[in-house]
């Protein structure tokens, strides 16, 4: 099976350091409060194309990693993005991998947080907490 993969877009990831809510470490992002960490890469997320030309790729909906899209021959700039005919919307970010799995995660006993009334049991309710939680 695949691993999750989660995107974490940058307005957010400024947001969380200024908070202190995150630490980044080369290509390591760490949720300080549940200790879980993710292996990063540069991504965007792609909105919408605003030609009316078809999407010949695909993009519409998906994250695609910066080197996918180097690939197309792209050109990013801020919030927009060209390939070829095309123009689309973007949301620049980073595309997360967990590193281990959560059973893993869950073992080592790094969180920090307050314990939950219920501890999360996937990496998705952990985001969710993540998320929810005050700074």
């Amino acid at each position: 099976m695949a691993k999750n993969r989660v995107f974490f877009p940058q307005k957010a990831l400024d947001l969380w350091l200024s908070e202190g809510r995150i630490d980044l470490t080369g290509d390591e992002l760490t949720l300080k409060a549940e200790g879980r960490t993710f292996r990063i890469t540069e991504a965007v997320r792609v909105l919408r194309e605003v030609t009316g030309t078809p999407d010949a790729y695909d993009l519409v909906g998906r994250v695609k990693s910066r080197v996918f899209l180097d690939a197309l021959e792209s050109e990013l700039l801020e919030t927009s993005m060209l390939i070829g005919d095309n123009a689309y919307d973007v949301v620049p970010g980073f595309l997360g991998i967990p590193q281990g799995t959560f059973a893993e995660h869950m073992a080592q006993s790094k969180r920090t947080s307050a314990p939950e009334a219920k501890s999360p049991t996937t990496d998705e309710e952990l985001l969710a907490l993540f998320l929810a939680r005050e700074p």
